[in-house]
């Protein structure tokens, strides 16, 4: 025992070594997850023939689907929070989700249809019970007074992301587009086995984080999360509206969204159940985590166009000509990964300055600042489809440059350094003890959303038209941003200091 806990103790470079465990698992998970991500769209619309042959899907289909398979992989990880919080602990729960993918990333190499749906499946399970949990555990490697520590110690976990999202993009990519789709999904799945292997080798440096939390009585009874929404009256009527909405919406003729809002209505029950379990100081801050979620799901809503919307753009009418060299599409899709391992110390250290100078620094700000950077973006995009040209039968006879999206890539970079990392950080903050796991799915269910939200809007984007739909985007993102900004104060007297 007294071994368990001087491994525990350890550090490198400052940081327990634990967090280097957890940076190199997601390393490997986010290579898989990435990688994967980089090509399934364009495998979706390539056609049913020749050498290399996909499902021939149109664009309005596979990004549809890209939509779904996004949000459920994130909306999993409610379930997910819940089996940690209230049976395994973070530390198991990750171990079986890791397994999980293991299986997945395996079935989607086999040239099936089936494997295909089947593959999909076990992925969104096994994130459901690794992603929101092991960011928790990076949280509580730090104690309540290590508040700078612990954001550098998510910077660094966030380099563990990219570094993974950079490599998987280029190789994984390569691989599906030059040689065979399903030799790119299992190129990804070899990736989740190495990140697997590592994650089990470090146990020994991870015993005191991630346990399981001995809950007392009123914890137990307010563990079954579907019956405490029927007991209490605020939480029924906001399940009941939003389950209504959703039935209506199914007799209207589109029961997969009306289904999607009964899926929500049980979201906003547990919202409110978990606010109705806090003390006062607990119910503001959780009224801020919830703020938090919006404001994750309209940035998530618009910067993950890049895997559907802009990964066809840039397949479809982007000239990709480097000299006699075709540079694959899937590749961009590395330009994030890269531009973050470039930027993100300049960045921490601009916000560094910032705090130094008196100025405002707050979660919700730099969150708000995110969004609003990322959504300016978009403009380069809506200046890139201009350049592009069609004759009388609509086929394309100039292409856009390459330097709009890596431009557009580079603002929205920019953003997601100001807000994701510290968002992250934030929900570790500001979410009660009893309720870390379930906060933090929470977190990337709202993720899931924005997911969604992308598939929407990637999906009618053939109607609106390309520069209408990035123009809109970026106007929106703009006064959202400005609106968060202008109650900042209210907002900071709610988290009482947690920050």
């Amino acid at each position: 025992m007294s071994n368990q806990i001087e491994l525990h103790h350890k550090t490198l470079f400052g940081h327990p070594i634990g967090l280097f465990v957890l940076f190199f698992t997601e390393l490997w998970e986010r290579f898989s997850y990435y990688g994967m991500r980089a090509i399934l769209v364009l495998y979706l619309v390539s056609e049913t023939g020749g050498d290399n042959p996909g499902m021939g899907w149109s664009d309005g289909s596979a990004i549809a689907l890209y939509g779904w398979y996004t949000m459920f992989v994130y909306l999993a990880t409610i379930p997910g929070g819940i089996l940690a919080d209230r049976f395994l602990g973070q530390r198991k729960s990750v171990m079986v989700g890791g397994l999980l993918l293991c299986f997945g990333h395996g079935i989607l190499a086999v040239e099936a249809l089936w494997a295909f749906y089947t593959g999909l499946t076990f992925i969104v399970l096994g994130v459901g019970c690794l992603k929101g949990n092991i960011s928790t555990m990076v949280g509580g490697l730090y104690g309540d007074k290590d508040i700078d520590k612990r954001d550098m110690g998510f910077y660094i976990f966030y380099m563990g992301i990219n570094v993974g999202a950079a490599v998987s993009a280029i190789l994984v990519g390569y691989v599906g587009e030059v040689y065979n789709w399903h030799y790119g999904f299992g190129l990804a799945g070899v990736g989740m086995l190495i990140g697997q292997f590592v994650y089990w080798k470090g146990q020994k440096y991870l015993v005191h984080v991630g346990n399981k939390i001995e809950l007392d009585k009123t914890d137990n009874e307010s563990s079954n999360l579907f019956l405490q929404i029927f007991k209490k009256s605020n939480s029924l009527i906001g399940f009941s509206l939003t389950a209504l909405l959703g039935v209506y919406l199914g007799y209207s003729g589109d029961w997969s969204y009306g289904l999607l809002l009964i899926g929500i209505a049980f979201a906003v029950g547990f919202a409110i159940v978990v606010y109705n379990d806090g003390n006062k100081i607990e119910k503001d801050r959780i009224l801020v985590t919830y703020l938090a979620f919006l404001i994750v799901i309209v940035f998530w809503g618009a910067f993950e166009q890049a895997g559907g919307l802009m990964n066809l753009y840039a397949s479809q009418k982007t000239d990709l000509a480097l000299g006699s060299f075709m540079v694959p599409a899937s590749w961009f899709q590395s330009a994030n990964a890269t531009y973050i391992l470039i930027f993100a110390t300049l960045v921490g250290s601009f916000w560094i300055w910032w705090k130094k100078r008196g100025y405002e620094h707050s979660s919700i700000f730099k969150m708000a600042v995110g969004v609003i950077i990322m959504g300016l973006g978009f403009s380069f995009m809506s200046l890139a489809s201009n350049e592009v040209s069609y004759n009388a039968a609509g086929e394309i006879t100039q292409k856009s440059a390459m330097y709009w999206l890596m431009l557009a890539y580079l603002f929205h970079t920019i953003g997601e350094l100001c807000a994701s990392p510290v968002a992250l950080s934030f929900i570790t903050k500001l979410a009660p003890a009893r309720w870390g796991a379930f906060m933090m799915g929470a977190y990337f269910a709202a993720t899931g959303l924005g997911n969604k939200v992308a598939g929407l809007i990637g999906e009618n984007a053939s109607e609106a038209g390309d520069f209408w739909t990035f123009t809109g985007i970026t106007i929106f993102c703009t006064i959202f941003g400005v609106l968060v900004i202008l109650i900042i104060k209210p907002l900071k007297r709610l988290v009482h200091n947690a920050e």
